[in-house]
Formats: structure tokens, C-alpha cells, sequence
């Protein structure tokens, strides 16, 4: 039987003439092809959208193709994991889907010049009503590059311990009124994903990657403060 793994893309990847790419060479480059011009269509409390007129290349010749795209701030969420292997998860109502959704702590990078961690440590706080004594990034994703340039980065934060009633000083208000948190064996979290059962990204992700990351001891998380590629 022959080794197919190198094709389409699988995890014998390889380039050019068919050597192995190393993993290394696979990692998403920065890259801008020219704006012919913009239409501006909308400008919310959080998002714009606007439609960008950009020249692609075509073999040997480019044609310029509009590409309606939504400017957003960017995003945390935090996977809070604790000593009996559990994640902490929030209950919310998201309209645009007409469900609650179960969910980590998350929020939006609206504080110019805010380190993302502390984003989400006062998102954790906020939510969840913890704090954590250690802090790791697990994953960076585009969420829908094909429309928007949101960025999410979702953290792993653990030594978790609940903020006294005394030293609470926001009030939680509209979809975040009443939200319940549980702690949920991080087992019985990947298996509610793979049934199709959790839907929220953030979550989705977050939860597979602590799955991934507990199988190698943790040893290779990256620094909170870890640059955004």
C-alpha cells in the first residue's frame, strides 16, 4: 500500500518538488494585495462594515473583485481549568442565534493599549467572579477570515480562586444578568463538542486545545504575553 499522507495538505505536507515540510514552514504569512478603493456601509458601537475593491491576480493577467468585510476590535476568552481537572464554563443568551450558549469567559479588546491577558483576567473576574494565579495562551484564530478580521486569543488560566462578595465592584447587567457557571470535567467538555452539543468558538476551541495541551503535560503553552503572529 502506498503513503498517501502528503496529499492534500495531511500531515506528510510538502512543498514544492515533494519534501517534507517541517512545522516551522506552516504557519500563516502576512500578506496585502492592492485596494482599488472602499465603500463604507455601516459604523455600529462595535463593528463597521465596508466593501473593498481588490485587484487578484489571475495567471497572467488581475481582475479587481469586491470583498464586503466586517472591522471588529478582536476578542479573549479564558478557559479557566482547576485542580480536579474541570473548565469553568458561562450560560448566555446570544441573540443573533436565538440560544443560550454554554461558554467561557470572553470579551472584547476595547481598551486601547490593554494587554490581551488582562483583557481577559477582568473578563474572568467580571463573568465568572474568579481570578487565576497563572496565565497561559492556548490558541490565536482568525474567527471568519472570509468576512471579517476579527482576532480571538483565548487563554488557559488556572490557580483559580473565587473574588469575595466584598471586593466585587460591577454590577453584571443585560445578557449577563444571571448567568450560571459550572465547572465541568474537562472529559465530559470535549465530549458534549464532539456531539455537536457546545457551539460557541471560543469554547469549541479553548476546550480541544486544553485536551491537547493536558496529553503533552502542558509543556509547550506560550507565555500570555506571547506575540500575535
Amino acid at each position: 500500500m502506498s503513503d498517501r499522507s502528503g496529499e492534500h495538505g495531511g500531515p506528510g505536507l510538502s512543498s514544492g518538488g515533494g519534501a517534507d515540510a517541517g512545522a516551522a514552514e506552516l504557519a500563516d504569512t502576512p500578506e496585502s494585495w492592492p485596494v482599488e478603493g472602499r465603500e463604507e456601509h455601516f459604523k455600529g458601537r462595535i463593528v463597521e462594515v465596508r466593501t473593498d475593491r481588490v485587484r487578484m491576480p489571475n495567471g497572467d493577467t488581475t481582475e479587481v473583485v469586491q470583498r464586503d468585510i466586517v472591522i471588529h476590535p478582536g476578542s479573549v476568552g479564558v478557559i479557566g481549568l482547576d485542580d480536579q481537572d474541570r473548565v469553568l464554563l458561562i450560560r448566555q443568551y446570544r441573540h443573533p442565534v436565538g440560544r443560550l450558549l454554554w461558554e467561557p469567559p470572553a470579551g472584547l479588546r476595547d481598551v486601547d493599549g490593554e494587554p490581551p491577558w488582562r483583557t481577559a483576567a477582568r473578563e474572568l473576574a467580571e463573568e465568572a467572579g474568579y481570578r487565576a494565579r497563572e496565565w497561559h495562551t492556548l490558541v490565536d484564530v482568525f474567527t471568519s477570515p472570509g468576512m471579517t478580521n476579527e482576532r480571538v486569543r483565548v487563554f488557559l488560566a488556572r490557580g483559580l480562586s473565587e473574588i469575595p462578595e466584598e471586593e466585587i465592584d460591577f454590577e453584571r447587567i443585560h445578557e449577563e444578568a444571571g448567568m450560571p457557571v459550572a465547572w465541568v470535567p474537562l472529559d465530559e467538555a470535549v465530549a458534549a463538542v464532539r456531539r455537536g452539543h457546545i457551539h460557541n468558538p471560543l469554547a469549541v476551541m479553548g476546550i480541544l486545545s486544553v485536551y491537547a495541551a493536558r496529553e503533552t503535560g502542558y509543556r509547550d503553552l506560550r507565555a500570555p504575553d506571547a506575540p500575535e503572529g
